[in-house]
């Protein structure tokens, strides 16, 4: 199919094909920077721009190579991004973050109020947006704050450390599940790999960091806020829940590991997937049952289906109550969709114009490990143009065919995918969506958020690509 895409692609120089690829960089910049058009139509421009410019692809194929290139990637992640948002709504329409909140203070007490913060904010993460989160939770940084007359900030950096290191390392997550299924990692190891990275990371940037930069600034509590929910879900069953469909795609993954343990080296990675497969369909019913459900897919839809029993139904809401939570939170769920579809359609489009090909010789040569390149990548698209989404799509895009040349573990993959996290989640400024939501909700100026939570950002970025190259050389 793809020769029938190109045309002599050996005839075009890596010049040109290199060029090609900074100016559809450039072009996709441009469009949602100046022009402001939405990331989705930008992509989809800039893939077009690839396949027109390149010399190495049929106009005729360009269309058809758009379509496949949505299709093979939205199978997986929409299906996913789909029951996550449902997820996350009932999480939130119920009071569980409050509740989670709550029963991490009671836990810790008021003196190590900054950890409990931190680990509700990464746990909450999983599955309730970063911005959606920081709206629920703030009335419990108010409390905080007034009941021990420190700044507003000491309690919210470290959790907004723990929220954005959680949005954007860890799955099932929309970002990260996105680059591990385009780069064909199991979720299991990316879990693995991406918590031993992103809470140590959390904890540094958010406690000890987050912790001076935020004495530094004095910001007080607005009038006592009474949204707090009057009767949340107990703090056991929220943490259960959030924490079931990460157990279950853990173990399915370490289930399929353990069958494929001793099938031989030197295996591509589709070789060696198709090896599993058929050793899984061999395996004892425990096993099969075990990778069933803990399938990604599976795993994240019955804690769902679970979620819509013990916070909604079990607790007096109708079915037309249900289906309005769940029909609202696909509506945001439809923009990430698209984006990290159009995501696809760029990375095809590289691979068919044979663009990806001539960057990964290119960058190669220059000797930098791909887990710090990737950070680049996405650390560049994220101060450029602001979105976390957009950066790690974009990042995963330039990555996958310099990987997809080098015969890499799992475990490095996953540190990839960390990387590009990294570069994802730090340097908030004034293009991030985020950085308003964090400037409006704590009450500060832009002077003052750039002095905390910029600050904090970046520092998060910094931490984590740091610790995921010194592990590069340690992972077999």
């Amino acid at each position: 199919m793809t020769s029938l895409l190109l045309l002599a692609s050996t005839e075009v120089s890596s010049g040109r094909l290199i060029g090609t690829l900074i100016a559809s960089i450039a072009l996709i910049l441009l469009l949602i920077l100046k022009f402001r058009l939405q990331a989705f139509l930008s992509l989809l421009i800039g893939s077009i721009f690839v396949g027109i410019v390149s010399g190495t692809m049929n106009l005729t194929a360009v269309g058809s190579t758009i379509v496949d290139g949505m299709g093979s990637s939205l199978g997986f992640i929409a299906t996913i991004i789909g029951i996550g948002a449902i997820f996350g709504a009932m999480i939130e329409q119920s009071g569980g973050a409050q509740s989670l909140a709550n029963g991490m203070l009671k836990a810790f007490g008021q003196q190590r109020a900054t950890w409990a913060m931190l680990l509700t904010g990464f746990l909450i993460s999983i599955p309730v947006f970063l911005d959606v989160a920081l709206v629920i939770l703030a009335p419990i940084i108010y409390a905080l704050s007034r009941k021990t007359g420190r700044s507003v900030t000491v309690f919210a950096m470290p959790l907004l450390a723990g929220m954005v290191v959680t949005h954007s390392f860890v799955p099932p997550t929309p970002g990260p599940t996105w680059v591990a299924y385009e780069l064909g990692i199991p979720l299991g190891t990316v879990i693995l790999y991406s918590t031993l990275v992103g809470l140590p990371t959390a904890i540094i940037a958010g406690i000890f960091y987050g912790g001076k930069v935020a004495e530094s600034i004095h910001i007080a509590p607005p009038e006592i806020d009474k949204s707090e929910q009057s009767d949340p879900p107990s703090f056991k069953m929220i943490a259960g829940i959030l924490l079931l469909p990460i157990l279950l795609i853990v173990t399915g993954s370490l289930v399929e590991q353990a069958v494929g343990s001793g099938i031989a080296e030197g295996l591509s990675r589709s070789e060696r997937k198709a090896e599993i497969t058929i050793l899984m369909s061999q395996a004892p019913l425990w096993q099969q049952g075990l990778s069933f459900l803990g399938h990604p897919v599976i795993a994240l839809l019955m804690s769902t289906i679970l979620s819509i029993w013990l916070l909604g139904t079990k607790r007096g809401a109708t079915r037309d109550q249900m289906m309005e939570i769940a029909t609202k939170a696909l509506g945001p769920a439809g923009v990430i969709i698209l984006i990290t579809g159009a995501g696809g359609v760029f990375k095809k489009m590289l691979g068919d114009t044979g663009v990806g090909d001539a960057l990964a010789n290119t960058l190669g040569s220059l000797g930098v490990i791909p887990v710090v390149l990737a950070f680049l990548f996405s650390a560049i698209s994220r101060i450029a143009q602001g979105s976390a989404t957009v950066a790690m799509v974009m990042a995963a895009s330039l990555i996958a065919p310099i990987v997809g040349k080098m015969d890499l573990s799992d475990a490095q993959l996953s540190l990839i995918v960390v990387g590009i996290a990294s570069g994802a989640a730090g340097f908030s400024h004034v293009n991030d969506s985020g950085f308003w939501m964090v400037s409006r909700y704590l009450r500060m100026t832009e002077k003052e958020t750039f002095k905390t939570w910029s600050l904090v950002s970046t520092a998060v970025g910094l931490i984590g690509i740091s610790l995921a190259s010194v592990l590069w050389y340690l992972v077999p």
